[in-house]
């Protein structure tokens, strides 16, 4: 049963991750990773614009020192962030990445997304212009901001290089002019939500896909909803794949959760997935999906509760990054609010 897949290059991946997108509280993400690491996750994944990387790299900076683990044990997942794409600056915000996370290298570096912003006169922080909107960056290509990922392979800080949230005419273009191909895009992905075009595209050219939000992210649902108070009478519809009839239906033949099912599901169709929790015991069993196989049947089951583009009610940037969206390479669809 596989648990790790090769990326281009020959650098090795767990299949299952700990996602830890809205994990700032130190006290309660050094709880969950003792908890991850403890039940045998390796791959983490983060991102500078997270906001928690110093504290992963404090956790795991411990870990190493008691000798509970090598640094070649982990796998890292880090992204440059929307003011960092450009060919300039790359280099300098992995670096700033990697002081964060109290490390020399990370396995595998992606741009965040494909839409690029200007820095502040800091050179760290986002612009922003005098309506309130971020200052788009519209200097380079994507192509250019690649060029310069791959130095990063070159000079040793990034043992493999990807990308995040691009379209397949974004990834097109970047296999057009690459030298080092995406070892690995990542991508929102589900059972209501399976990306088959991003799929078919990346499995032509040999690049891993990973999911974020692969049990549907339950939670962010909330979190947009508060994040809006001029708009808190808008309700936000989230694919409620937890207590689907047939996930809960199969959860049940197999004497598993419905989560496992669900990441079964996803890893069976070799997709690399990051579920993120900050519950021990959810911790734990998120990452016991490789004791048991799910059958045609229940594939071909689980497939139909598929919803194409509607699997989806988006990841809003728009929130912190007002006019993102105006951007000629921001593709991404925004929360899609309904009065229900």
């Amino acid at each position: 049963m596989k648990t790790h897949v090769e990326l281009q290059g020959g650098v090795v991946m767990p299949v299952i991750g700990f996602g830890t997108w809205q994990c700032r509280n130190p006290q309660e993400l050094e709880r969950a990773v003792d908890a991850a690491l403890e039940a045998g996750y390796r791959h983490f994944d983060t991102a500078y614009s997270y906001g928690n990387e110093k504290i992963l790299g404090a956790i795991f900076s411990k870990w190493i020192r008691e000798g509970k683990l090598k640094r070649e044990d982990l796998f890292i997942v880090t992204k440059l962030p929307n003011q960092g794409v450009h060919p300039d600056r790359v280099g300098k915000f992995l670096k700033l990445s990697l002081n964060n996370l109290e490390m020399e290298y990370v396995d595998l570096f992606l741009i965040h997304n494909p839409a690029g912003l200007q820095t502040a006169e800091n050179g760290i922080d986002v612009r922003y212009e005098e309506n309130g909107e971020v200052a788009l960056e519209l200097t380079t290509t994507l192509p250019e901001v690649w060029k310069a990922m791959e130095e990063q392979v070159t000079n040793g800080r990034a043992r493999a290089i990807g990308v995040s949230n691009f379209s397949v005419n974004q990834l097109e273009r970047v296999v057009k002019n690459a030298r080092i191909i995406p070892a690995n895009h990542q991508v929102e992905l589900n059972a209501t939500y399976p990306r088959r075009e991003i799929r078919e595209f990346c499995a032509k050219y040999g690049i891993t896909v990973c999911a974020y939000a692969p049990l549907g992210s339950p939670g962010r649902k909330a979190y947009y909803e508060k994040s809006r108070p001029n708009n808190a009478h808008l309700k936000v519809n989230v694919p409620n794949l937890l207590n689907n009839p047939i996930v809960i239906e199969l959860a049940k033949k197999h004497g598993k959760t419905p989560a496992q099912i669900l990441l079964r599901f996803l890893t069976q169709q070799d997709v690399i997935v990051i579920p993120k929790s900050v519950t021990p015991e959810r911790i734990m069993e998120n990452v016991k999906i490789f004791d048991f196989d799910l059958d045609e049947d229940d594939m071909e089951e689980l497939g139909t509760i598929e919803n194409g583009e509607d699997g989806t009610w988006g990841f809003d940037w728009v929130i912190g990054l007002p006019g993102l969206e105006k951007h000629p390479e921001f593709h991404l669809c925004g929360v899609k609010p309904s009065s229900n």
